[in-house]
């Protein structure tokens, strides 16, 4: 599903030159749960960022299914992410001013997806992420947890082929981290590819593979289970 050949991404000022990411080979396939760890600064989010479209690499390809999307516009990129790919936030990054229902609504409105279907989909994600109860509240006026539940309701309710989480459970109490383990487990059991950037040893327990970044090269991956695709 995902293929990143020899990539890099270097950022420059007029003062400094920093490789974030170092000629990194990676691929995964779909249906993997994969886990990146690694220190601060090792380019964790860097990579998550150009594997989630949100940045290009300055060197190297990447194949993303059948495309190589590493010169992508920023529109194509764009287009790409609508129906394909979740995200899951350490900060959870809903819109304070919308309601639980539209925070979860926004991906079906920008894929034009009909009124009465959106209502159908969103009611359906809410009650399996046992938030319905909270539709017509407000982000303030929920816990962290039930938070975190409504960005996963968000990211999945397109049913993108990809879920990237960054740090999920970074914000978290060790119950509600649980959870939200326990929630992306299950999708990843039905078939969606989940790629988590985390510091917790027992989230990564969750992935099929590690894969370990220090100063943006992979220097060790460890399979934790054979996987089958």
């Amino acid at each position: 599903m995902i293929k990143i050949n020899n990539l890099s991404k270097i950022y420059t000022t007029e003062e400094v030159e920093t490789t974030a990411l170092n000629s990194i080979n990676i691929e995964i396939k779909g249906g993997e749960f994969v886990a990146i760890m690694g220190p601060s600064g090792c380019g964790k989010s860097t990579l998550l960022n150009i594997l989630g479209l949100l940045d290009n690499p300055s060197e190297g390809a990447y194949h993303f299914g059948e495309d190589e999307v590493s010169k992508y516009s920023e529109r194509q990129r764009a287009q790409l992410r609508k129906g394909s790919i979740g995200f899951v936030f350490q900060s959870f990054n809903l819109i304070d001013e919308l309601t639980v229902f539209e925070n979860v609504e926004l991906p079906l409105l920008y894929l034009k997806v009909p009124s009465s279907e959106r209502k159908q989909k969103v009611e359906a994600v809410l009650e399996r992420m046992n938030i319905m109860h909270r539709r017509n509240h407000f982000p303030q006026q929920l816990s962290g947890g039930q938070q975190q539940r409504v960005a996963i309701a968000r990211a999945i309710v397109a049913k993108p082929r990809l879920i990237l989480a960054d740090e999920p459970t970074g914000n978290l109490d060790s119950a509600n981290g649980e959870e939200v383990m326990k929630v992306l487990s299950q999708l990843n059991e039905e078939g969606t590819t989940i790629i988590m950037v985390t510091h917790s040893p027992y989230d990564a327990n969750y992935a099929h593979r590690i894969i370990n970044l220090f100063d943006g090269k992979v220097v060790t991956e460890n399979i934790k289970e054979k996987f089958h695709v």
